[in-house]
């Protein structure tokens, strides 16, 4: 049967570095209070660059280290809740800038679980056939939905993209498992609105930024990620400790850490790069699967990825690399 393999990674992250000390002077928080409570000391802002331009830098990333034909793409993906346009998809922008002349393409839009989605998709697609090569990219301008005078959610996000090429395997190796599942009833919990354009018929009255329940978010992201991955090492007859690493979503240092105490693995194992980035949204595994993946550390490692955010949605993966 044949299943997904990561071949792949290539990111890109902004030029302009925010750190909590730049933070300070716009609204009122300290270095202290924002890394004492998420792990975040900076983080990337695109201040010249769309969010097509990103995702375009993480897959020119990718193939340039590969070495792939763009035109032997089948299918891209982009995981983002950020995009430039509501129309044409951000996948359609990438695929006319690198020369993916033969792959179909589509957006998804899962907020933060949005890459753990979009590889699910793609290996459906693997698994029956139809594709053998495709291209995932997560990617966000979360600096773009934030309010800038709330210090309780304009700390915690970051923009960049990451990606990974997969292609088509029967080895021994590659996806082994992946999960994505919805809690639509607290949806509320997180909300970005869309921007307001009144019409001659109505006027938008939502608020136009992001907000949050943070304590909300928190207690479902440590539950149901704990639940999905003892759910998934039952079905698969293994065990946390045959896990090497685990590549969470960097929301928040916090939540890291009380999933790893609920599943009694020590958080050496628990990457994290939250500190130099903040939350990237749907871009923050793939940022973290390519830092791992050009310092060498994914090489026969069997990583467990797992995505939590609005929604409320969630979804896991286990990969043997």
């Amino acid at each position: 049967m044949y299943h997904g393999k990561i071949v792949e990674t290539g990111s890109f992250l902004p030029e302009t570095n925010v750190t909590n000390d730049d933070l300070s002077k716009i609204v009122d928080t300290s270095d202290e209070w924002i890394y004492s409570r998420t792990g975040i000391k900076e983080r990337r802002i695109a201040v010249k660059e769309t969010v097509s331009d990103m995702a375009t830098g993480a897959a020119l990333d990718a193939l340039r280290r590969s070495n792939m034909d763009p035109s032997r793409i089948d299918m891209i993906v982009v995981a983002t809740t950020s995009s430039d346009y509501a129309m044409p998809s951000t996948a359609c922008l990438v695929q006319n800038d690198i020369g993916a002349s033969n792959a179909f393409c589509f957006d998804l839009q899962a907020a933060c679980s949005g890459f753990m989605y979009g590889l699910e998709v793609i290996e459906q697609f693997i698994q029956t056939g139809k594709v053998k090569k495709a291209l995932l990219i997560g990617v966000e301008k979360m600096s773009q939905l934030l309010d800038w005078e709330d210090r309780g959610t304009c700390v915690l996000f970051g923009d960049g993209a990451g990606a990974i090429l997969i292609e088509e395997t029967e080895e021994n190796i590659g996806v082994i498992d992946t999960k994505s599942r919805s809690i639509g009833t607290q949806w509320e919990a997180l909300v970005a609105p869309l921007r307001n354009n009144d019409t001659p018929f109505y006027k938008q009255i939502n608020e136009p930024y992001l907000t949050m329940k943070g304590r909300d978010v928190f207690q479902f992201a440590v539950m149901k990620v704990t639940e999905i991955f003892k759910e998934t090492f039952e079905e698969k007859d293994m065990s946390g400790d045959e896990i090497d690493l685990f590549v969470l979503h960097q929301a928040n240092k916090r939540i890291i850490e009380s999933i790893a105490k609920r599943l009694k693995q020590p958080i050496d194992k628990f990457y994290m790069n939250m500190e130099k980035y903040g939350n990237t949204s749907a871009a923050t595994i793939p940022i973290a699967l390519d830092e791992l993946n050009k310092a060498g550390k994914l090489v026969g490692k069997k990583v467990a990825m797992a995505g939590f955010g609005a929604g409320l949605t969630y979804g896991s993966a286990i990969v043997q690399f």
